[in-house]
Order: C-alpha cells, then structure tokens, then sequence
C-alpha cells in the first residue's frame, strides 16, 4: 500500500513522486522477474509484456518530470536527477525522499 501522502495526486511534483515509484517496481519486475522467465524458463513473452509496460511508464515519467520542472520551475538538474535514478535499480526509491520534500514544499507556497 502506498503512504497517505502518496495517494494525492493535485501537484505536478506529486504526479512524479508517484510515477517514479510505479515505474521503479516495473523496472525490478523487468529485471529480477521477467527477465529471469526468458532466459531460464525460455518464455520470452514475459519481457515482452513487462518491457512493454515498463517503457510506456518511463516516456510517462519522462513527459511528467517535464511538465513539472515547468510548472514548478524546477531546473534541469532536478529532472536530469530523476530520469538518471530512473535508469538505475532501486534508483527512483531513493530519490523519493527528496521528491517528498520538494512536494511539502510546493505545497506550503500554494
């Protein structure tokens, strides 16, 4: 289940917050489980399915963070942030704090 703060959507930050964590466990399900079924099990179809779906949540993260640094102003860097965490194992799960507090932020200006 996800954390109380997880469950609001109504901030741009927020929107990537929860992005990057469903786009991190697609990513573990792509690497530790899919991708394990192929090459041991021979059911290529698995990566298939998982990297489909993985990807599609990556290009949304990709255009969310975006839209975000946009409408938060947020600079290159912050996205630059999370789309190298996206690309690393566990990596959007460590950056989660950090989106956690840019969100309470924003949220406190508004």
């Amino acid at each position: 289940m996800l954390p109380a703060a997880m469950q609001r959507f109504d901030t741009p930050i927020a929107r990537v917050r929860w992005l990057a964590f469903v786009e991190g466990l697609s990513y573990l399900a792509l690497l530790f489980v899919a991708m394990p079924l192929k090459y041991f099990a021979d059911m290529p179809l698995a990566v298939r399915i998982v990297g489909s779906l993985h990807g599609a949540l990556f290009v949304a993260l990709a255009l969310a963070t975006l839209l975000a640094m946009r409408a938060c102003g947020k600079g290159l860097g912050w996205g630059a942030r999370i789309g190298v965490a996206s690309l690393i194992p566990f990596g959007t799960f460590w950056i989660d704090r950090g989106l956690g507090a840019d969100d309470a932020a924003a949220r406190s200006r508004a």
